[in-house]
């Protein structure tokens, strides 16, 4: 018989190799496990499902004990319990993943209004007869947009810098379209002083 899991039923003496196929019972007899070697002489082998995933018992405890529900049927139940994290390491596990659903909310927020922003900006630059009043609800857009922004770096999901890249790369789109319609003309350098 190939024996995975060597037992001898003894509260000293109990090994768990890596793969679980038969559990072999051994008759190593003394006086604190008489009893229970004396019910296991009825047990051939036992095996294991297997579905079982030795992965479970790396970290666990495994306890064997012996049943009797029918005076003419015995029995063995294995039971196996992997070791229970921590409550704090768990407590931060599901701050942690409320806490990352919340920043991709936000951030995801703020990419979709900056991407109806650009679309509505990329459609007034390839009308060919826009008129300025149709940058108005752009405009509105746009502020809509910077609340996002603003409202992503004070909840911490966007770094500052981030927020401020994004809200001068609105402007600078806004800015080209206007120079490309005329609606603007840049100062030039030297008159600015």
């Amino acid at each position: 018989m190939a024996s995975a899991v060597n037992c001898c039923l003894s509260s000293s003496c109990f090994t768990l190799q890596s793969k679980l196929k038969n559990l072999s019972l051994r008759n190593n007899i003394n006086s604190s496990s008489y009893a229970l070697h004396q019910n296991s002489s009825a047990f051939k082998t036992l095996s294991f499902s297997s579905n079982l995933s030795h992965n479970l018992f790396s970290k666990g405890s495994l306890s064997i004990s012996t049943m009797t529900q029918n005076p003419t049927r015995r029995g063995i139940v294995c039971e196996a319990a992997p070791n229970k994290k921590a409550d704090s390491a768990a407590k931060r596990a599901r701050q942690a993943e409320k806490r990352r659903l919340y920043n991709k909310a936000k951030k995801s927020e703020v990419r979709t209004r900056m991407k109806k922003v650009l679309e509505e900006l990329d459609g007034l630059r390839k009308k060919p007869d826009a008129q300025a009043e149709e940058i108005f609800p752009i405009e509105k857009l746009i502020a809509e947009a910077y609340s996002a922004i603003d409202k992503a770096v004070k909840a911490g999901s966007l770094h500052r810098n981030t927020g401020a890249r994004r809200k001068s790369r609105l402007a600078r789109r806004k800015k080209a379209v206007e120079i490309h319609h005329g609606w603007y003309t840049p100062v030039p350098a030297a008159n600015a002083a």
